[in-house]
């Protein structure tokens, strides 16, 4: 007997063995159910050439070729992807809203044997839970921002405290980028619409409870948006903002981002994209000093021209000055109360 679930909590989807997203390659990559893998019914190609002949042609022919195309794709999973799974495999089954290319695998896999659910709604159940818990209620997590300068080594922190067992959120880790000018990655970013599910995902498993350290950042990491709910509550957060020393900065951005310093190429077309408040004549050194391979000059004018100056514009007050190499203080402060801690007396030091 073939399931049917609407739940797509993390524990319900964690009952399954595998969710198995049969839509097409492309309808795929752009987002997709944490976990699950692509055995796709029908590839992209073949996906147009049933709907055009359904709309131009027969709809009778175009049905028949789908199911040929369907039942062979099925065939062939059977025989690769799912060759290796056991008599009680139990697999999630979706499409784009549970309609026939998700029935037709999960009749299939039901015939074998296997207990089969398949999601009710498909694909768009899964979004519609992104879009209300990110668009449309307040986030219920306790966040407390990491603040800092550009090359203090807040997002190193936060992978250190999440090592010792506080709660973190890496935003960078999830878009693939680290958050500026120079911060493209390999692999690019995901589409918005993944970099949503996978943000979701990751909220739904935090505990709202507990304090949840995330490092500050802008609207926007890379090209990937914020969503209103997340950025709200992290303009309401605490922030602890942590410091290290001018040459601590310059040596940290060096080894961070060696890859790009490594590609003249790379590194010049980022400083082409620099904000046009900057001279040309300024921007022209800069670039001279990358051809010529000259990086620590070039980022010691980039952190106190560009950086600073752009982090002192935020304005954004810090509950709690700290050094980012003290790390028992910063988990001290994160896990308890933050607000609790006076701002110091200087002027404050906002969010980058």
């Amino acid at each position: 007997m073939i399931r049917v679930t609407a739940e797509v909590s993390p524990q319900a989807l964690a009952a399954h063995d595998a969710i198995i997203d049969v839509r097409s390659p492309s309808e795929f990559a752009e987002d997709h159910l944490p976990g699950a893998i692509n055995l796709p019914v029908l590839d992209d190609v073949e996906r147009a050439e049933v709907g055009t002949e359904y709309v131009q042609g027969s709809k009778f022919r175009a049905r028949r070729r789908g199911a040929a195309l369907v039942a062979a794709n099925i065939a062939r999973h059977l025989e690769d992807a799912l060759a290796d799974r056991p008599a009680h495999f139990q697999p999630l089954i979706h499409c784009w809203r549970g309609g026939q290319r998700s029935h037709a695998m999960a009749t299939i896999l039901d015939q074998v044997g296997w207990p089969v659910t398949v999601l009710d709604g498909g694909y768009r159940t899964w979004r519609r839970s992104v879009v209300a818990a990110l668009y449309d209620v307040p986030l219920g997590h306790r966040l407390v921002l990491i603040d800092g300068r550009t090359g203090v080594g807040k997002t190193a922190l936060l992978a250190r405290l999440a090592e010792r067992g506080v709660q973190t959120l890496d935003l960078e880790g999830l878009a693939n980028h680290r958050g500026s000018l120079f911060g493209a990655m390999p692999g690019g970013q995901p589409p918005q619409k993944l970099f949503e599910s996978r943000l979701h995902a990751v909220l739904a498993r935090l505990d709202p409870k507990r304090p949840t350290a995330v490092e500050a950042e802008s609207r926007k990491v890379g090209a990937r948006v914020l969503p209103p709910r997340l950025w709200e509550a992290m303009q309401a957060a605490p922030v602890i903002e942590v410091t290290a020393p001018l040459d601590a900065r310059i040596d940290h951005i060096l080894t961070d981002y060696a890859e790009i310093g490594a590609d003249p190429d790379a590194l010049d077309q980022a400083l082409t994209r620099l904000p046009r408040h900057h001279a040309k004549a300024t921007i022209a050194e800069w670039r001279a000093l990358a051809a010529a391979g000259d990086l620590r000059p070039l980022v010691k004018a980039l952190i106190e021209q560009h950086y600073d100056p752009a982090h002192a514009r935020s304005g954004r007050t810090p509950n709690a000055r700290l050094s980012a190499h003290d790390l028992s203080a910063v988990e001290t402060a994160v896990v308890n109360d933050v607000r609790r801690t006076p701002a110091p007396a200087s002027h404050p030091t906002p969010r980058p």
